[in-house]
């Protein structure tokens, strides 16, 4: 399974509302539940009506669109991080998963990955 490392930084942020999320950009997910409003997004673009933030985050996607039928590739790839204790922040879209990884532990995590036979990709 090919591996794409993602070359921007990211923040993990709850926001007032998403008025001020730039939806154009090249990466921006929201998630809203009955409690709160979240944003991940390239750092540079975090927007002034944040609420809370976490900066200094990495990501990777697994190429390729995922079948719906396929099952355990995130589980698999979670598993074997904290296995070496890097923990992660994961977000699936239509298409296939991102995984957020923060600075410290970004480069680690590929070598893992790599190690055990994933296909690291630019």
């Amino acid at each position: 399974m090919k591996i794409r490392k993602i070359y921007q930084e990211f923040s993990v942020c709850q926001v007032e509302d998403y008025s001020l999320v730039n939806l154009d950009s090249e990466y921006s997910f929201i998630g809203k539940t009955d409690e709160e409003k979240s944003l991940v997004c390239i750092t540079d673009e975090v927007p002034s009506n944040v609420i809370r933030r976490d900066d200094g985050w990495k990501a990777f996607c697994i190429q390729g669109v995922l079948d719906f039928s396929l099952i355990g590739i995130l589980a698999k790839i979670a598993t074997i991080l904290a296995d070496n204790n890097i923990s992660i922040f994961a977000i699936s879209t239509y298409n296939t998963d991102y995984v957020l990884i923060k600075n410290e532990n970004y480069q680690k995590a590929l070598k893992v990955l790599k190690s055990i036979g994933y296909e690291i990709t630019d």
